[in-house]
């Protein structure tokens, strides 16, 4: 599976933007697909994921109430809609996926597939 991130930009705090994460292959119901970001000199840290069958969602509780992972099954890709987003969630976004049956959902070292990136620039 090879997964493309797209979407990001300049965004002004309080304001929306909707990142996405395209796959190429098959989607397979027991796939996770998490978003994690990284801001420089930081660790790369979870965001949200959604299991691609029953769409079960988890969030960071840093985003919890403000950002929504959602998937498009007939398009193949996923969402993070960012709400009233403030200027410490500027990072690098990624898209990436996990298939370990009974893995941690949060740690990044157990997704096996990843995408490139997208930048997100919250201004103030």
């Amino acid at each position: 599976v090879q997964l493309q991130a797209y979407g990001g930009g300049l965004v002004q705090a309080g304001n929306s933007l909707r990142v996405s994460c395209a796959a190429s292959g098959r989607m397979y119901s027991s796939y996770v697909l998490g978003w994690f970001r990284q801001a420089p000199g930081k660790e790369r840290e979870f965001v949200a994921c959604i299991r691609w069958g029953d769409i079960i969602t988890v969030y960071a509780d840093s985003v919890k109430c403000r950002f929504a992972i959602s998937r498009d099954n007939d398009k193949n890709t996923a969402y993070l809609q960012m709400n009233t987003p403030k200027s410490e969630d500027t990072a690098v976004y990624y898209c990436a996926i996990n298939n370990r049956r009974g893995s941690s959902w949060y740690d990044p070292s157990e997704y096996d597939y990843w995408g490139q990136g997208t930048l997100v620039t919250v201004s103030s």
